[in-house]
């Protein structure tokens, strides 16, 4: 047999879509895991396309969740979700998607993994591995299953479908102290070549992110894929901004390993008082329906939506005061409603001071899941090697 067969389930999540594999399906040894994986989704790809694999092509279709049963007793599963490059044999394990991870807990019913009720709310209790964060996903049950069809609409998905309330939970690092600000500040200055001193908050919610005055970098904050994603020279000035923040968090040593090696966080986003614009969908957005609008990057491109982390973490940043979100919005806010390239979104999140460090006690948005495929995915027996 020249293939090998993997158990594999093809999910959406939120406004993204990944390959899903249950822990023990795969080798141990993380360098061959790496190998396999990178070739079920069809990267690196010179051609851009991943036509020989799974993903898509775009940031939020090249994307790849392990779940398996937690090690710890106030957890009911522990996943890590990776990040593939499309061009690059590189998958970055260090970061979460938000929007794949409302998948996370129906993939664990439906694979026995964790028990849920015959009917009502499945409350399950997830760790993310690589930020040891804690997340509970609440998802609808009838008669033994996930409910999958509904009438929640989400913007950046064409169909309705079953809500499924996600919270992000205080995690360890916090409740030891180191708070969610890395430099200790709510807003610090980034000394940027070509740009000058930036205003930027950089911090750990959801994923590592970087929100900025969409002004102070040359930006209107309506801006659409294609005004950001076709031109070259921007995404570069953007990437400069992004790199410099992550050596600021601690999260690269240099600007050069940055760009290299970090490519899924920190996140950058860009956020600009309420603008009226034309969404993907066609659909017009309401300034006066917003509070603010936001623009973030995924790889290196203007995502299509918003990352379900990146929400987190403005919904966080706007319940704290001095923050680049707090001074836009002119207060603190519980819930924020924001405009993103595919429509309206709305994130909420309470925060707490304790001896002078913020922390993060819950922070909630609203998601939607469903299996688009199941079974197997098949790679070449040679990547096995001797292992085989």
């Amino acid at each position: 047999m020249n293939q090998v067969k993997i158990p594999a389930v093809y999910m959406r999540g939120g406004t993204s879509k990944g390959v899903f594999f249950r822990t023990d399906s795969l080798p141990e040894d993380a360098e061959l895991r790496d190998r396999i994986l990178l070739r079920v989704i069809g990267s690196p790809d010179r051609y851009g396309q991943q036509i020989d694999g799974m993903g898509g092509a775009t940031s939020s279709t090249s994307k790849v969740m392990l779940v398996g049963p937690s090690s710890l007793p106030d957890c009911d599963i522990d996943y890590s979700f990776g990040q593939v490059a499309i061009d690059k044999a590189i998958i970055d394990w260090s970061g979460n998607c938000g929007n794949l991870t409302s998948a996370v807990g129906p993939f664990a019913i439906a694979q026995g993994i964790v028990g849920a009720p015959s009917s009502g709310i499945a409350s399950v209790r997830m760790r993310h591995t690589s930020l040891n964060a804690r997340i509970v996903a609440h998802i609808p049950m009838m008669d033994g299953d996930v409910v999958e069809d509904g009438d929640y609409e989400l913007d950046g998905v064409t169909f309705p479908a079953a809500e499924i309330r996600v919270e992000f939970l205080e995690s360890e690092a916090q409740s030891q102290g180191h708070g969610m600000f890395p430099t200790g500040n709510a807003m610090d200055v980034l000394k940027l070549p070509g740009l000058g001193d930036v205003e930027a908050t950089m911090i750990f919610a959801g994923n590592p992110a970087v929100f900025v005055d969409a002004a102070q970098i040359g930006m209107r904050g309506d801006e659409m894929q294609k005004d950001v994603n076709e031109d070259l020279e921007l995404l570069a000035i953007l990437e400069t901004v992004r790199a410099h923040a992550a050596v600021r968090m601690g999260l690269a040593a240099t600007v050069e390993e940055a760009t290299l090696r970090r490519l899924h966080t920190p996140k950058l986003c860009f956020v600009s008082p309420p603008l009226g614009y034309k969404a993907s969908s066609g659909k017009m957005v309401d300034p006066t329906m917003i509070d603010l609008n936001a623009r973030i990057l995924s790889m290196g491109k203007l995502h299509h939506a918003m990352t379900g982390t990146g929400a987190i973490a403005l919904g966080v940043a706007a319940a704290i005061p001095g923050t680049v979100i707090h001074r836009l919005l002119g207060k603190t806010m519980s819930g924020v409603r924001f405009g993103h390239p595919s429509g309206v979104m709305m994130a909420g999140a309470v925060a707490e001071q304790r001896n002078g460090t913020w922390v993060l006690i819950k922070a909630v948005m609203s998601r939607s899941a469903r299996r688009l495929m199941e079974g197997n995915v098949l790679v070449p027996a040679a990547l096995f090697g001797s292992l085989k």
